[in-house]
């Protein structure tokens, strides 16, 4: 089984409606703010016998290019299909966008250098393997 993962970063803004008693920290929240956000797509499958790669980076470059346009100098309250724009969300967003194009996706990160803040997300049971079947005839 390989991994094999694509970095990208996207700047945006968006609010928060948080539940803290910290009102200066909740007030920060409401307000229009931005950050750069990384993420990484992480893909894992067998090799192609034909091809010898698990998906073509050529490929998942071009997913990745799409959705990051969707996103980049956007207002993340306004992204279609989001919701509130937490890292956690965020996770979901991308990869539900990027599974549905390229196959295999099993984990997506977010996470902001400046803050330390990080999330991942793996769905339970999503690993897809991609190439030969098990147990298939392959020729060596």
């Amino acid at each position: 089984m390989f991994e094999l993962s694509q970095s990208f970063y996207f700047e945006a803004a968006h609010t928060l409606r948080r539940q803290l008693d910290d009102a200066r920290e909740v007030a920060g929240s409401k307000r229009i703010h931005g950050h750069t956000y990384q993420a990484e797509v992480t893909v894992c499958g067998e090799r192609d016998p034909a091809t010898g790669m698990v998906v073509d980076l050529a490929l998942l470059r071009a997913v990745v290019a799409r959705l990051r346009e969707k996103l980049d100098h956007h207002f993340l309250d306004e992204v279609e299909g989001l919701g509130e724009p937490t890292l956690e969300n965020l996770c979901v967003y991308l990869h539900r966008s990027l599974a549905a194009a390229v196959p295999g996706v099993t984990q997506v990160s977010v996470w902001r250098q400046s803050s330390g803040d990080r999330c991942t997300y793996r769905p339970e049971g999503h690993v897809r393997a991609i190439g030969p079947k098990p147990g298939s005839h392959e020729a060596s």
